[in-house]
């Protein structure tokens, strides 16, 4: 699994748990749709931390939280 995969499926997984649309992360994240779906889709080639932060704010949860999963913990290192 790729890092832009873990990062897609998180989103997809904390906005399940929250009963909120990825349109709906969008506006809480003060993201445009255009740049929620393209990292959902995994279009993004590197969605920088600073657009993971705004996300983690739209779910008021913290970046550490964002990425302490199973998922990121099992990521190998990725050299390009």
């Amino acid at each position: 699994m790729t890092t832009r995969e873990c990062v897609s499926n998180r989103i997809i997984e904390l906005c399940r748990e929250r009963n909120v649309t990825i349109n709906g992360l969008a506006r809480l994240s003060a993201l445009p749709l255009s740049t929620m779906k393209s990292i959902v889709n995994g279009v993004s080639q590197n969605p920088g931390i600073a657009t993971i932060k705004k996300l983690c704010d739209g779910l008021e949860i913290t970046l550490i939280e964002f990425f302490d999963t199973a998922e990121f913990k099992a990521l190998e290192q990725e050299i390009q």
